[in-house]
C-alpha cells in the first residue's frame, strides 16, 4: 500500500467523524490548520451569523490563526479572554460574560473513539462554554487527542496534558517538576472539574473540526 501513514489517519478520522455525527455533533475533517481556519471563517461562521464570539484556552485554536483574525473583527462583539493587562477581576468577569456569546470556540483535551469529548479545567469557563450558555460551539481538535476510551482519555489528560500545561503556565505544582500527576493539593492545581460530553444537545450545537495534524497538548 502506498502512503500507509496517510491512509491510517484518513481511516481513523473518517471513523471518528461517523461516530461523532451519530452523537449529534456536526463534524468536519480538514488536513491542516490553514484549512481549519478557512472552514470556520468561510463556512461555519457565515452559516451561523453570530453577533458575538469568545473562546476558552486552547493552543490548537491559536495555532489555526483564528484568534488573530477574530479578535480584530469589527462585525462581531468580541470578548477576548486572552487579552493581556487585564486585572484578575476583569479577566474573571470577561470569562463569565463569554458564557453568553453566540459562538464559543475551544479545544478538547481528548476525544474517545466512542465520540466523547473529555475535558479537565482549572476554573471551568472552557468546559462551561462547551456544556451550556453559548448558542453554538466550535471545538477544534488535533488528531493526537484521539484515544480509545475514557480511561485512556483521563490518563492522557492527567499525565500529559495537565503537566505540560502546568509547565507552560509556570504553575507551582508537583507535576510541573515530575511530569506526572500526584493528585496534589497545590493552590496552583489546574485539575479541578471534569466534563464528558457524550452528545451534542441540541443536535449540531457543538461543531467539531478534526485536524489531520498533531496539535496542542
Amino acid at each position: 500500500m502506498d502512503k500507509p501513514i496517510e491512509n491510517y489517519w484518513k481511516t481513523r478520522l473518517t471513523d471518528l467523524k461517523e461516530v461523532l455525527d451519530a452523537n449529534n455533533f456536526e463534524t468536519f475533517i480538514v488536513e491542516s490548520t490553514d484549512a481549519a481556519k478557512s472552514i470556520v471563517l468561510e463556512k461555519i461562521i457565515p452559516k451561523l451569523a453570530p453577533k458575538s464570539v469568545s473562546w476558552g484556552g486552547s493552543i490548537t485554536f491559536v495555532a489555526t490563526g483564528l484568534y488573530d483574525v477574530l479578535r480584530t473583527r469589527k462585525d462581531l462583539k468580541v470578548l477576548d479572554s486572552f487579552e493581556k493587562n487585564l486585572s484578575p477581576e476583569e479577566s474573571l468577569e470577561r470569562r463569565r460574560q463569554s458564557l453568553l456569546v453566540d459562538l464559543f470556540i475551544s479545544g478538547s483535551n481528548a476525544v474517545t473513539e466512542a465520540g466523547q469529548l473529555v475535558n479537565l479545567d482549572m476554573i471551568g469557563n472552557r468546559i462551561c462554554g462547551i456544556t451550556f450558555g453559548p448558542k453554538n460551539v466550535i471545538v477544534i481538535v488535533g488528531r493526537n487527542k484521539i484515544v480509545p476510551d475514557l480511561d485512556d482519555a483521563m490518563f492522557r489528560i492527567k499525565n500529559y496534558a495537565a503537566p505540560v500545561n502546568a509547565m507552560r503556565l509556570d504553575k507551582k505544582t508537583p507535576c510541573a517538576k515530575t511530569s506526572f500527576c500526584s493528585d496534589c493539593k497545590s493552590p496552583d492545581r489546574i485539575c479541578n472539574t471534569w466534563t464528558i460530553t457524550e452528545k451534542s444537545f441540541p443536535k449540531g450545537r457543538v461543531k467539531v473540526v478534526l485536524i489531520n495534524q498533531d496539535l496542542g497538548f
